[in-house]
This record gives structure tokens, sequence and C-alpha cells, in this order.
């Protein structure tokens, strides 16, 4: 699985990088989108919508199942990936690149510190 340094991850498989110092983007994991299988939708939060930190935020639709869109942490939803409204396949060819979902204003930039590392995450899949 892919876990490329300088990107946090959650246990529920979301990534999180950093794009400023109050900004970050998220999407799914390398291992989410395999688990998931062919991503055939996704629904995503509204611009300027208010997220907390845990909360579903969205969903995701494969050929074998539906899976919630957790935040990883609380913010404001400042870009959303208008690209997967027509090509959700996206998330399965380039998962932590043109697969991206959403950009929040983070709430409390401190919050990410609580994410885990690419060495943590890769214990916790490798665990599964």
């Amino acid at each position: 699985m892919a876990t490329p340094d300088g990107i946090k991850y959650t246990p529920e498989h979301e990534w999180v990088l950093g794009t400023d110092g109050t900004t970050v983007r998220i999407g799914i994991t390398d291992y989410a989108q395999q688990q998931l299988g062919d991503v055939v939708f996704v629904q995503l939060p509204d611009l300027d919508q208010q997220v907390e930190a845990g909360s579903a935020m969205g969903e995701v639709e494969s050929t074998k199942s539906v899976s919630d869109l957790y935040a990883p942490v609380g913010g404001r939803v400042v870009a959303r990936n208008e690209r997967l409204d027509e090509q959700p396949d996206l998330v399965n060819t380039d998962p932590l690149g043109e697969g991206w979902m959403i950009e929040l204003a983070v709430d409390d930039p401190a919050a990410l510190a609580g994410l885990l590392t690419p060495e943590a995450y890769q214990d916790l899949i490798d665990q599964a």
C-alpha cells in the first residue's frame, strides 16, 4: 500500500495533506480504495459547510458497498473535487492525487498532530 511521507492518516482510512498553515486536502487511502473496489459515486459536502472532526461528511459508493467519508479534523469546506461527479473512478486510479475529495480550512491546526504518521498507518493496515 502506498503511504507517502508528508501525509497524515486516520483509522477510518482517510489521508490528510496540509496545503498551507490552515488548509488541508483530504481523500481516501490507497488501502481504502482497494478494499472498496470500483468506485462508482462520491457524495461530498457542500462548499462552506462546517464539518466536525469524526463526523460523517459524505459517502463513497462502490460496486461492493457504500462507505461513509469522515472528517479527520473540524473545519469549513473551501474546495470540492468536482471532477469526481463525472469521474468517480479517479479515486481508484489516483487516490492520493487526482482522486482527492475536499479541502478544509481547519478550525484548529494543532488537531493535525493527533493524526497517524505513515508508519503508524502502515502498522494499522498490516494488522487488518
